[in-house]
């Protein structure tokens, strides 16, 4: 087995080769995606900054945490349908929902965030924000706060790359989902946590863009995020 050629292969599948799908929306449907998709990111936006400007241990975060989500459902639903995609497989000649293969992107963003956390704890000016930011699972409720951020990824992705893609003339997918996504967080007054969305939308928009669907990004997302959770906090404690 030629690891090279198999990456690669895993690559083309996963990012690459988009699989034939015929869901076109029509003009008031799509019409219909632009309006809500502008109103749900103005809503959702202020939501997120409200969220993480309260202090850590602040019942109003759950409260908040959960609108958000609830937010970006809501704003999927009414922009128009939802679906899940599928995959080629790795040999290229089959389809797949492409399970395993959004878990392992999913790993490997987090392999990289991990140790790229090692450079940023010797720079307090990027640690202090990504610390008070954790704070809030330090200080509530790890199970809860677990809970919320695996619904809150999947919720972004039913948005992000569901109702605001199918929005966005498809020359500019995934520029555009990626874009938005980040600029989202700004707010949020952390630096790295923008750098994460871009990374982290891009690879989502990749994949949507190939499979035309939501499953494949809910995995990778929920993957990352909750790993950065779990992880990253007593990786930080360590150094």
């Amino acid at each position: 087995m030629n690891p090279v050629a198999e990456l690669r292969a895993f690559v083309r599948a996963a990012l690459v080769t988009k699989v034939p799908r015929s869901q076109h929306d029509p003009a008031p449907v799509l019409r219909r995606r632009r309006i809500v998709a502008a109103v749900t990111l103005v809503v959702g936006a202020a939501l997120l900054w409200w969220s993480l400007r309260l202090e850590p241990g602040d019942p109003l975060f759950y409260l908040g945490t959960a609108l958000l989500a609830l937010t970006w459902v809501v704003g999927a639903l009414l922009g128009g349908p939802l679906y899940l995609g599928r995959a080629y497989t790795r040999a290229g000649t089959a389809y797949a929902r492409g399970v395993v293969q959004s878990l392992v992107l999913g790993l490997a963003l987090l392999a990289i965030f991990l140790a790229g956390a090692l450079l940023v704890a010797q720079v307090p000016a990027l640690r202090g924000p990504v610390d008070d930011l954790l704070d809030h699972a330090r200080s509530g409720s790890l199970a809860l706060v677990l809970l919320i951020t695996v619904v809150n990824g999947v919720a972004e992705e039913i948005f992000f790359r569901g109702a605001l893609y199918a929005a966005v003339p498809e020359r500019w997918t995934v520029a555009v989902t990626t874009v938005v996504y980040a600029l989202t967080t700004v707010g949020s007054g952390v630096p790295l946590l923008v750098l994460a969305a871009v990374c982290v939308g891009l690879v989502c928009a990749l994949q949507r863009r190939v499979t035309g669907g939501v499953l494949g990004p809910a995995i990778t997302h929920i993957t990352w995020s909750s790993g950065m959770l779990l992880l990253l906090p007593p990786l930080l404690s360590t150094l």
